[in-house]
């Protein structure tokens, strides 16, 4: 039978929108965190996806301050209005 939809799982990468606000937050988002040096290659290939304003950014990254800097870096960009954080920190 056909899904619902009504199950809440984190939006993937295929989930992007197609609206052209959401891909300029998401390209936004994506050239700030891989202009950052400091970050390692994990933190700046982390997924970014945008639906209608909402970001949610997924992947492992090496370290807390990494995933709270990819999250400032989110929230900074124009046309945002919430972010959800479901970066993991690798142990």
């Amino acid at each position: 039978d056909a899904p619902s939809g009504t199950e809440k799982r984190p939006p993937t990468a295929s989930d992007q929108s197609e609206n052209e606000a959401d891909r300029k937050i998401t390209q936004q988002i994506r050239q700030a965190v891989t202009k950052d040096d400091s970050l390692s290659t994990s933190a700046q290939n982390v997924t970014i996806v945008t639906r209608e304003g909402k970001v949610t950014l997924r992947g492992t990254v090496k370290s807390d301050s990494e995933k709270q800097k990819i999250a400032e870096k989110a929230k900074q960009a124009s046309g945002v209005k919430s972010v959800d954080n479901l970066i993991t920190v690798k142990q």
